[in-house]
């Protein structure tokens, strides 16, 4: 039996180089029998928290009604968890950090989960990928039985379409086959 496969794609571009290695993974997941459900950050209303610790006494409720009522259900009913994003100014997008940010309200919820990164970078140094590693590990130290299982980190990659002509394809692939 298969697991339930979350892939969180935090590109601004549709399509764009980490996004198509979401999809990659995604096919790579599902060749390998698992369900898959992939999420685009950008087209979601997700609203930045207001720190208003209204979740703290409601169950871990909050009082902003938006996309992320459905995207946690999504994270409580899965198994496997990948966290996807360009990697801008050597951290993680917005749009990762607004989500991340989010989950303040249930992070003590999550639990036994298998956990990916996918990320891309216009440059690819040696420590080209450690701040947005370490941002989202800041996330995964917060939550209980958590394990990494793998990364893509894919560097020399900026222009819509330059990942189409890499190895990455390959690696995200055989990644998801591995879920």
């Amino acid at each position: 039996m298969g697991k339930r496969v979350l892939i969180l794609s935090s590109s601004p571009r549709k399509n764009g180089n980490s996004d198509t290695l979401c999809h990659n993974f995604a096919i790579g997941a599902k060749d390998s029998g698992n369900e898959v459900v992939e999420i685009f950050i950008n087209d979601k209303n997700i609203n930045f928290c207001k720190a208003c610790a209204y979740c703290e006494q409601h169950n871990g409720v909050c009082t902003i009604k938006d996309d992320m009522v459905d995207i946690i259900k999504e994270i409580f009913a899965s198994d496997v968890i990948v966290f996807a994003s360009p990697v801008y100014f050597y951290s993680i997008s917005g749009q990762m950090k607004t989500f991340i940010d989010r989950l303040v309200a249930v992070y003590t919820k999550i639990k036994d989960k298998d956990i990916y990164y996918i990320l891309t970078a216009a440059e690819n140094g040696a420590n080209t990928f450690k701040r947005a590693i370490d941002s989202i590990d800041g996330l995964c130290d917060c939550l209980s039985n958590i394990h990494l299982k793998g990364m893509v980190c894919a560097g020399g990659v900026w222009k819509h379409g330059e990942i189409n002509t890499t190895k990455y394809l390959k690696q995200a692939y055989d990644l998801g086959c591995a879920v």
